[in-house]
């Protein structure tokens, strides 16, 4: 057993491969804080350890009694090499965990971006199955699900919203990343919560060897990140922080206008200290703090809002080594999301909070008995306090309140499961996480009006979720895979509009809100190309949602002192094909993927009854991503992707009614907006003579939308009317978001 990590940093590398190259049935994986344990019969073995982006390391190894092994892997990817080798595409085959896709952020680096920001959730949004909600969204949707049905962790804590600038930006610093892994398919049992997905964003650790700094200066943002020993390779830190600043070069420009005052910025804040106290014990403290302050003023209409909203988290982590087959992660962890409103227009002021805070302990425990099993086991306790849309106002005169308290709930799990290799060719996946979800006083029921005390029990809810996948090994190069997983989902995000807004209102599961239930069944071939370094496959997938929510087709406002009753409930099905073609290293490289998909949803106050489209319901999506080593200074790189249109509520006819205009709408979803598609660019030029300097640059150009294609961001009607001859008429105008926006960064590091 033993810990793999970056021998240029010390940073723990999870997910890097280790088998023994006589017999390559005997192998494992590094979990998440890069630790492994390989059971072999004694005598000679050669190990091989490899984790994409790095050299692999082979060790010759007589084994007589148990050994623990710290292995550094030197990194692999500069500027000369061309070929990197890895035995990525020799785990796809043999694990069993479906539509799992691990991205370290560094194989993410030359990827076009826009403003020379790394973005992890854009990236992701280019795997198939993986769907942008619209452009300017940071919400995605994956496999059918909605954007709230995603769970999203950074060192283990929730990100209740994952965007900058409405969603044009995410809020996770390139910087301060170390490693994303989507999880679409085969859910593990460790994770619940959700019923679509989990995006698990872990943070580096920190250079525990020698001090660092990087950074970018960019057109609208820049960024700087200190990381170092506190002792050398037993200690260390890491401080990344990040600001835009193009409405602070723009105050000039606003002070002699209506709009003096306006301003917009976001930041983010990331930090983490960690020790080494031996090889069995390691403490980690790690934070978050991100916001987004938007202040508007018109100052002739007597008009303003300020509009702050944002995520904090923070996590302490233990991790301990029992002999050398258990290991625990023991976790403390807080996170809480806010958006307030506060504005006002002559005498009327107005002011809204929503929030959602949470406390989580867990305990997670990786047992490995025997070479062919790898069990997990552990706890999770959460205890929420969510805050609907409390809304206030007055006018100088008269006041008004919808005085709705915050809800508050507990969230608790058992899970266990086992990855068992029977045979070579099999590995099989068996797992079962049993939830009991708790809503708590102080409350007063909607139903039949009874109050319940401060942590007196309202209603609960006890569900299990079996976990079912298996890897069937055909031969030395193809795969097949199968999948089943059942989720329940006991938070849920309401909207009046397909986008992810900061305003958007988290509600817990109650007596009337019950919580979402999601089974996905998936079945899927993999097959490697290992002389081209390719890997490709195919899946299929069918999931079936209940308990979906939205607003009842009347609905007038969010801020109602009965938000519930503002409801329906339905359900959803989604299925499709995913198609992945993957080259993972040369001169050129990338990803092709493309997605067939239907998804619909039923709701018997909505449309009818009858079935409908969901608005984020695309046939097609395509995905197209290069990177081309054109010389050793140059890289290029292209993203282009292609979508069938949103789906959205057509007009159908006007009438009037004494002399009052009214608008008839036709079948929910019944209509289509034209398919999205764009082009970004990229060119990242490394200066001469940099190799033996201490100080690196890059420079990088990018283009986001190369030939300014006009996407509609939404769609609005212009009613023109002639009373006296009873005549009515609508315009559609189609409104596009971002046209073609070029931009320039300066990248350094040391």
């Amino acid at each position: 057993s033993g810990y793999v990590r970056d021998a240029a940093s010390g940073e723990s590398l999870p997910g890097a491969n280790v088998f023994d190259l006589d017999d390559p049935a005997l192998g494992t994986t590094t979990n998440p804080y890069g630790f492994f344990s390989l059971t072999l019969p004694a005598g000679p073995h050669t190990l091989r350890i490899s984790y994409l982006g790095y050299r692999d390391t082979t060790l010759q190894l007589d084994l007589r009694e148990n050994t623990r092994l710290n292995v550094a892997l030197e990194p692999g990817i500069t500027i000369q090499e061309v070929v990197v080798r890895s035995d990525e595409g020799e785990r796809a085959l043999t694990d069993p965990g479906m539509g799992t896709v691990a991205l370290p952020v560094e194989n993410i680096r030359q990827l076009p971006v826009v403003f020379g920001e790394i973005d992890v959730l854009k990236t992701l949004q280019l795997l198939p199955g993986v769907l942008s909600a619209q452009e300017g969204n940071a919400g995605f949707y994956v496999r059918g699900g909605g954007p709230d049905q995603n769970l999203i962790l950074l060192d283990e804590a929730v990100v209740y919203n994952s965007g900058h600038m409405l969603g044009f930006f995410s809020v996770f610093n390139g910087d301060a990343i170390k490693n994303t892994t989507l999880i679409k398919g085969g859910m593990p049992a460790r994770y619940g919560g959700r019923v679509s997905s989990v995006v698990d964003i872990q943070m580096k650790e920190g250079n525990d060897k020698k001090l660092g700094v990087s950074g970018g200066i960019g057109l609208i943002a820049s960024r700087l990140t200190v990381e170092g020993p506190l002792k050398k390779e037993r200690s260390s830190f890491i401080l990344s922080g990040r600001r835009t600043y193009a409405f602070d070069l723009a105050q000039p420009l606003l002070d002699n206008t209506d709009f003096a005052g306006t301003n917009y910025f976001f930041y983010d804040l990331n930090a983490k200290v960690n020790h080494r106290f031996s090889d069995r014990d390691r403490l980690f403290l790690s934070a978050y703090f991100g916001r987004d302050v938007l202040k508007f003023r018109a100052s002739e209409r007597d008009f303003f809002f300020d509009l702050p909203y944002g995520n904090q988290t923070a996590t302490l982590r233990w991790n301990h080594l029992f002999g050398d087959r258990l290991f625990l992660n023991l976790s403390a962890v807080f996170n809480e999301y806010e958006f307030e409103f506060h504005g006002g227009q002559d005498d009327f002021v107005a002011d809204v909070y929503s929030g959602v805070r949470d406390w989580n302990l867990k305990a997670d425990f990786d047992f490995y008995p025997t070479p062919e099993h790898h069990l997990r086991f552990g706890t999770n306790y959460t205890w929420h306090r969510l805050t609907p849309n409390v809304a206030s106002a007055t006018n100088g005169e008269e006041n008004f309140s919808n005085d709705l308290l915050p809800v508050f709930a507990h969230e608790s799990s058992l899970y266990l499961s086992d990855e068992w290799q029977p045979r070579p060719h099999l590995t099989l996946y068996a797992g079962l996480r049993l939830n009991y979800f708790l809503q708590t006083g102080p409350y007063t029921s909607k139903l039949d009006g009874r109050t319940y005390e401060k942590g007196e029990p309202v209603k609960g809810y006890l569900n299990p979720e079996p976990r079912l996948s298996l890897a069937w090994r055909l031969d030395a190069r193809n795969a097949l895979k199968a999948g089943l997983t059942l989720a329940n989902q006991y938070i849920h995000l309401v909207s009046n509009s397909t986008n992810t807004l900061p305003a958007d209102v988290w509600v817990p599961s109650t007596e009337r809100v019950k919580p979402q239930t999601g089974w996905q069944y998936a079945l899927g071939w993999f097959r490697n190309f290992p002389q081209k370094d390719l890997e490709a496959s195919v899946e299929l997938y069918y999931k079936a949602l209940d308990n979906q929510i939205d607003y009842r087709e009347d609905y007038v406002n969010d801020i109602a002192d009965d938000l519930e009753n503002e409801f329906v409930f339905g359900s959803g099905r989604s299925y499709g094909l995913e198609l992945f073609l993957k080259k993972r290293s040369g001169r050129l490289n990338g990803w092709v993927g493309y997605t067939l998909a239907k998804t619909e949803r039923t709701f018997p106050d909505i449309n009818e009854g009858k079935t409908f489209p969901a608005t984020y319901d695309r046939r097609h999506d395509l995905s197209i991503v290069a990177q081309y080593r054109l010389n050793d200074r140059w890289t290029l790189a292209a993203t282009f992707v292609y979508g069938t249109g949103n789906a959205f509520t057509p007009l159908k006819s006007l009438y009037f009614i004494e002399r009052t205009l009214n608008p008839e709408f036709g079948a929910r979803n019944s209509a289509r907006l034209e398919p999205y598609h764009r082009l970004d660019l990229s060119a990242t030029l490394h200066p001469k003579n940099q190799k033996d300097k201490p100080w690196k640059s890059s420079w990088t150009f990018a283009l986001y939308n190369a030939y300014n294609r006009k996407n509609t961001f939404f769609l609005f009607y212009d009613f023109q009317t002639n009373f006296e001859q009873g005549t009515a008429r609508a315009e559609a105008f189609k409104v596009a978001l971002f046209p073609i926006i070029p931009s320039v960064t300066w990248n350094f590091r040391r």
